[in-house]
């Protein structure tokens, strides 16, 4: 229920005394005197410690000031300010960062003295089933609780062995009774440790907050250029000469990015185009803003490809040399109707056998270079676009024509040798049933005008949470291992070993191998099309070392039968995981730094499935919804609805244990940044009350487990108890050991247990152990100990360029643009005409490659680390791949490769599950490749006429949970709000501040009217047709409330990555 809050009632209720001093001064508070005696204390007794912000993605630095006795005990908490030396955000910070003071510690509103936030939990909580109320408990009660039930719910459903297709049983290790859900905002250590756990228990119902945001992200960006990462970084957008911001609103929810697009207008004339359906705040300080109605980001982007392509606006010799452009393509190959060759319509997939290429005699990819065989990519994907003209577009989008024409020319005039251009963007891209084809059509955009692993270009993804990048590196997603490699399936592919290694290692599944043997002299000898996969089993078997240490040798496969094998027909992605809670299929459930019940589609069943768990254990700092889900308050709604039920705490069986996590600058460990930056956090402040590290709660649950192993001899616990488990800093220590963590994460050799020192080091023949290959190259061994990368602090900038190298570490091994190769001609010493400022690396013919061999010249040098094999010279037939990732080599504008894409090898525009158009550009509804899960909740354009999405806020953080919960960001923004058209409010009779109704398929919710002039209505194909807005981040706990909006999305998604289709659905709006 919706209700305004008033700033008296917060300052009497959320114990809001005193803003930060950033905060009332931007109120037009004069405090320099107070500023100038605070930063004098802090100079002579205060010394900040580093943390980084536990936001989004953006990797700002921010100083912890506490106050400690002479023994260097922890007192109390002054301050946290930005960072200055942290060359991200140079001590800058947004709203939320500057209100981090609030996660710990308030001002009492009635004495104004400072005391811990009342909100954060102290002490572990306990909620009985049936009970309406929690109660405290200690922490062994817990802990040794949590470990019986999931012991007792492993054992009662875990599958040891599964019979396959071949009619063969094969050793499988799973449990689908027991679900893991979150992690993104834990540390790297963190996502680790709980990934390695979750795996030993056999859990294959395992979810991050990525599915749910950047999911399409990997998806899209990954079969196009060989990683699923933003390209280049933020302080690189300052070398940009124009930004399309197209599905993000930098400026409200990355201001720091925002930031360096403007240093790149004040230095270099760069321009900034806003596309977005809502005139944002992005969109006010930008150059050009073209309004798009939400669904409709390919039919934007293929009219740009055509205009592109039209005249002649691609930099020709990139595209011939780094693209798969000149490759040919089966002679079968075709597209009609909105489909392409090999659609099955009762299996709603294709067969992708006839997008493939065509290859010579010899095996090798047959290519036009002059671009003209009608079967090269080059001219498929001109016939293909030729559809996308100005007009059509235009009926689409809603954009208007003379708008759209000026968005063309800026950004395509990137294309010239001189120029580079970059795209972000940010849930506006990802969030729909083709967002992973979205974020292709930006691929094949870039790939064409040259801007693809230079300065200034790319595509960068703007992460919204703090460590989502780390938790994806992780494997907090069920699909793959750490590193990004496929996870095993219960499949005559992935039976053994031998069998998995070759079925992950592009090029070599067909390959005559049954031994490791076999498979190493196959990789010697050179396979064909692997790129840089071909290494992949060496990063399987360092994985399985580090993770069962003596126990993984090589008469067993190095215990590759412990790993669970997935059901390879099964989805247990969110949505489909949520499914089977509802339907009772999961008994337990870990919420770690999660809250689904704000956050998930259809969030009022989500809400629901939660009541059919028998146990769920939620990680914290805060009760919020997920956590008291099943509290009267969780039920209550606005209307009546039959699609919502309401249910009573002493009905609902569920078990649930609340357990208390620190805050982010209350303990230590690392967090990748959305450009990949692995900075560390020091502690500065010690836990509120009995509130522990999430490491240590993972630490101390696993041991826990292992105990209750421990006397077994059963071959199927062995993944538990033959599992390396040993953090503790010493026998007895209170904190497990973040650095042991990070030793076997980054990679160790075997004999000595000093780190390896780079990826290229690592080997299958189990010397080498290494928890995910990508961070490998992090540690090193300086000044006779171990050191973690992450730590360095030196923000010097040698290349001018914003590199800063020895600041951090970034994945993979320090690069900090990818695909750099191509930031120099083909031939590889060249810069592109008139850029010689942006020239990144070059071949330099007259140095060593390797050092112990100093009469073999030749090697890549340059200001960052060569994306590229060392040796690769002129005389390589590499020598102009620069997507190492690739089987290709090439940056991909035709997704050849099987399965790579569900839906079609180029990105075409399908209208959103929900939409008031019928298709223009071609005959399907929608994605033809997409699973509808819940087919009777669908919106109709009659009944719900009305265009909605979702959308962010400064002042709040996701679910709301981080933010919601601290006064001073409560204070800013208090209450739930709908922003809609002056025309639509008109049409509707609703007045600015009125309560209002917004009813879906899904249900009902109340929100406070914003009618504003930022929301205009869209002209599509000739008719007005209206789209509302409203941020998703108010739920029913907290300081500030409100409905939270997921309680009318719908749960359908994205054909690849099934991420939730949040910011195109159908609704109608009314007064309460």
């Amino acid at each position: 229920m919706n209700s305004k809050i008033t700033r008296r009632q917060l300052f009497k209720g959320g114990g809001i005394a005193v803003a930060s001093l950033g905060m009332a001064a931007g109120l037009g508070f004069d405090l320099q005197a107070t500023a100038s005696a605070v930063k004098e204390l802090r100079i002579k007794n205060v010394k900040g410690i580093p943390t980084v912000c536990p936001y989004c993605g953006s990797g700002c630095g921010l100083l912890v000031y506490s106050e400690r006795d002479a023994a260097g005990k922890f007192i109390k908490l002054l301050s946290v300010e930005g960072d200055p030396d942290n060359p991200i955000n140079q001590g800058k910070a947004c709203a939320k960062g500057s209100s981090m003071f609030n996660l710990r510690e308030i001002y009492d509103p009635e004495t104004g003295k400072q005391m811990i936030n009342p909100k954060r939990v102290q002490k572990p909580m306990y909620r009985a089933p049936g009970s309406e109320k929690w109660e405290e408990k200690e922490w062994d009660w817990m802990l040794d609780k949590i470990a019986e039930k999931v012991k007792a719910t492993r054992d009662s459903s875990f599958i040891h062995k599964e019979k396959i297709a071949d009619g063969s049983e094969i050793i499988v290790n799973r449990t689908e009774k027991i679900a893991s859900i979150g992690g993104s905002p834990l540390d790297n250590e963190e996502c680790y440790v709980l990934t390695k756990m979750m795996r030993s228990l056999g859990v294959v119902y395992l979810e991050t907050q990525a599915r749910l945001c950047h999911s399409p992200s990997v998806g899209g960006l990954a079969p196009s250029f060989g990683r699923g990462v933003m390209t280049n970084h933020m302080i690189d957008m300052r070398n940009t000469d124009c930004a399309l911001v197209m599905g993000s609103n930098i400026a409200e929810n990355h201001p720091i990015g925002m930031k360096w697009l403007l240093q790149a207008r004040e230095n270099r004339g760069a321009k900034i185009i806003s596309v977005d359906p809502r005139y944002t705040r992005t969109a006010a300080v930008a150059d050009l803003y073209a309004p798009m109605r939400s669904g409709t980001d390919i039919a934007f982007l293929g009219g740009m490809v055509k205009y592109i392509l039209d005249n002649g606006l691609y930099l020709k010799d990139y595209v011939v040399n780094y693209t798969n452009a000149a490759m040919l393509i089966k002679d079968e190959y075709d597209f009609k109707d909105g489909l392409f060759v090999g659609y099955n319509s009762e299996k709603r997939s294709y067969d992708t056998a006839n997008w493939d290429y065509k290859y010579d005699a010899s095996g090798t990819i047959m290519k036009d270079e002059t671009l003209q065989d009608p079967h090269c990519i080059f001219q498929l994907m001109k016939k293909h676009y030729s559809r996308y003209d100005v007009d059509t577009v235009c009926r689409i989008t809603g954009t208007p024509k003379n708008k759209y024409l000026e968005v063309l020319k800026t950004f395509c005039a990137t294309g010239a040798p001189n120029k580079t251009g970059t795209i972000c963007y940010a849930m506006g891209i990802t969030q729909h049933t083709v967002g992973s084809q979205n974020i292709r059509a930006f691929a094949v955009v870039q790939l064409l005008l040259g801007n693809i692993g230079r300065p200034g270009g790319g595509i960068n993804a703007l992460r919204g949470e703090n460590n989502v990048q780390g938790a994806t590196d992780m494997a907090l997603l069920y699909h793959y291992i750490p590193g990004y490699i496929s996870s095993p399936t219960s499949s005559a592919a992935n039976k053994d070993l031998v069998s998995f290694v070759k079925a992950v290692t592009p090029g070599a599944a067909k390959l005559p191998i049954t031994t490791m043997d076999e498979f190493r002299n196959a990789v010697k000898a050179g396979i064909p099309y692997s790129g840089w996969k071909v290494n992949t089993s060496k990063w399987v078997v360092s994985l399985l070392k580090a993770w069962y240490g003596d126990a993984a040798h090589k008469d067993n496969g190095f215990a590759y039968d412990y790993l669970p094998k997935r059901n390879a027909s099964k989805d247990y992605s969110h949505m489909p995981m949520f499914e089977a809670m509802y339907k009772g299929e999961i008994d337990g459930l870990f919420v770690n730094g999660s809250n689904p019940v704000v956050g998930g589609p259809d969030a009022n069943k989500e809400q629901e499935a939660l009541t059919k768990l028998k146990w769920a254990v939620v990680i914290d700092l805060w009760l919020h919804e997920t956590a008291d889900f099943w509290t009267y308050q969780a039920w209550e709604r606005p209307t009546k609805n039959a699609n919502v039920k309401t249910l009573n705490p002493k009905d609902i069986n569920t078990e649930v244990f609340f357990l208390p996590a620190a805050a982010v600058y209350e303990k230590e460990g690392t967090a990748a940044s959305t450009g990949r930056w692995v900075q560390y956090r020091w502690k500065g402040a010690d836990p509120v009350g009995e509130s522990k590290a999430d490491l240590w709660i993972y630490n101390e649950l696993e041991k826990r487990i292992k105990k209750l192993y421990a006397t077994s001899k059963r071959v199927e616990d062995e993944p538990i108890t033959k599992l390396t488990w040993n953090y503790d800093e010493h026998p007895g220590a209170e904190e497990p050991d973040v650095l042991k963590v990070a030793n076997e994460l980054c990679g160790f050799n075997v004999a000595d247990g000093k780190p390896v020192e780079g990826f290229a080091k690592l080997s299958d023949d189990g010397s080498t152990a290494c928890g995910n290959w990508v961070y490998c190259g992090a540690t090193t061994w300086k000044d006779g100990k171990f050191f973690y990368k992450a730590q360095l602090r030196n923000n010097a900038d040698p290349s001018g360029l914003g590199l800063f190298p020895n600041w951090s570490w970034a994945w993979p091994m320090n690069r900090r643009i990818v695909y750099n190769r191509c930031s120099v001609q083909p031939d590889g010493i060249t810069p592109w005409p008139g850029d010689e400022e942006r020239r990144l690396v070059w071949w330099d013919p007259t140095k060593p490659a390797d050092a112990t061999k100093p009469d073999v010249l030749g090697t890549w040098a340059g200001f960052d680390v060569p994306d590229f094999i060392k040796g690769n010279g002129p005389t390589s037939p590499a020598f102009k791949d620069p997507f190492i990732m690739l089987p290709e080599g090439k940056g991909v504008l035709f997704a050849s490769s099987k399965g790579a894409m569900k839906e079609g090898p180029f990105p075409e525009h399908y209208e959103p599950w929900e939409s008031p158009l019928e298709p223009i550009i071609n005959k399907q509804s929608m994605n033809p490749a997409t699973k509808v899960i819940q087919p009777d909740k669908h919106g109709k354009s009659d009944k719900y006429p009305i265009i909605a999405t979702t959308f962010r806020l400064v002042e709040h953080w996701q679910t709301g949970a981080l933010t919601r919960n601290l006064p001073w960001l409560a204070e800013l923004m208090p209450n739930m709000f709908v922003e809609l058209s002056e025309e639509l409010a008109r049409e509707k009779g609703i007045e600015n501040g009125q309560n209002t109704i917004i009813s879906s398929p899904r249900g009902d919710i109340e929100a406070i009217a914003c009618v504003t002039k930022r929301w205009k209505p869209f002209i599509l194909d000739g008719r007005t047709v209206h789209q509302i807005g409203m941020p998703w981040q108010f739920g029913f706990k907290g300081y500030a409330t409100g409905d939270p909006a997921n309680r009318l999305t719908p749960i359908v998604g994205d054909a690849n990555t099934m991420i939730p289709e949040y910011k195109a659905w159908l609704c109608d709006i009314r007064r309460a």
